[in-house]
């Protein structure tokens, strides 16, 4: 063997040696090399010493929002006006019942006020057809005598919900009033003969309003009224 095939010989194992040195034996258990199409792992959130958050402790935490009473602010939960107003709503889902007492409180005012004028047009629209015939006959007697009202409407102070009920079809609804009022009759002279002209006066009615569920006609009628205490 020559010099120079030693020579080659001594460099192959040097090369060999390196490459060892370099990559190592596979043992079978190295990781493979990560994808890189592989997610990256996201990064450890910092504590709240280092990001300057404060921790709300469990204690106080907001309390889940609680579910209000289908009729709050109009009737008590599981009371026979509720369970009146409940019924109403299953055959008329448009049905809102703050809205109808918005509407009750104009339509007593209109009422009121249409009666002391002796409007029966308007009363014709908003009475069922007894109570219209009731109020027309008042005005006739009053017509008959010489005399006139003058109302003042001063305020609404309360109007809540004392009955509701569904008899059928028709869905009745009762409402009380109470209301402060300036009213004075007067004869055919303009003699003050019921009431003052200068005097506010406390006034409670209960009446009550119905609809006809079944008729597309969203508007309620008065069909009966009392003086309350």
């Amino acid at each position: 063997m020559d010099v120079t095939t030693l020579v080659f010989m001594g460099l192959a194992a040097i090369v060999v040696w390196r490459l060892w040195a370099v990559l190592g034996t596979r043992t079978g258990q190295e990781q493979t090399p990560p994808s890189r199409f592989a997610r990256r792992p996201e990064p450890l959130p910092e504590s709240p010493a280092e990001t300057g958050t404060i921790l709300n402790h469990p204690a106080h935490e907001p309390d889940p929002e609680v579910v209000k009473p289908r009729w709050a602010g109009i009737a008590e939960p599981d009371s026979d006006v509720a369970q009146g107003l409940t019924a109403i709503a299953a055959v008329d889902p448009a049905f809102d019942a703050k809205e109808f007492l918005e509407g009750a409180r104009g339509a007593y005012e209109m009422i009121v006020t249409a009666f002391a004028r002796g409007d029966r047009t308007m009363l014709r629209d908003l009475l069922s057809r007894d109570v219209f015939e009731g109020f027309a006959a008042a005005i006739a007697d009053r017509e008959k005598r010489g005399e006139t009202i003058e109302t003042t409407f001063v305020s609404i102070d309360k109007a809540t919900i004392e009955e509701a009920e569904l008899r059928g079809k028709s869905a009745q609804i009762t409402v009380r009033f109470q209301s402060k009022l300036i009213s004075a009759t007067r004869d055919r002279q303009g003699t003050i003969t019921d009431g003052a002209a200068d005097k506010v006066v406390d006034v409670t009615d209960i009446w009550t309003f119905a609809r006809d569920t079944g008729q597309r006609d969203p508007n309620w009628k008065l069909i009966a009224t009392e003086s309350g205490q």
